[in-house]
């Protein structure tokens, strides 16, 4: 590819950037064609948390005294043994 050939591509580019009228994708086209006739209903930000019963409470405080005994074992393990130059 020759710099004549570059420059007339990059000439080429700011031309069509510079346009004052962008066609919109084929997927913005394809949306605004389905929403004409559906609408899309609200979509909260953030979603409504699904009712979990005493069985969501409870593996959370599973989780929680599962992994604070395993820092307590480690900790236990680690002061038992016999490590370092002491």
């Amino acid at each position: 590819m020759s710099e004549r050939d570059d420059e007339e591509r990059e000439f080429d580019l700011r031309w069509a950037e510079g346009a004052t009228h962008k066609e919109p994708s084929a997927r913005a086209r394809m949306l605004a064609a389905r929403w004409k006739e559906n609408p899309p209903g609200p979509v909260p930000f953030r979603a409504e948390p699904e009712h979990r019963g005493a069985a969501g409470r409870h593996r959370s405080w599973v989780s929680t005294v599962l992994v604070l005994g395993c820092v307590l074992a480690v900790i236990l393990l680690l002061g038992y043994a016999d490590v370092g130059p002491y």
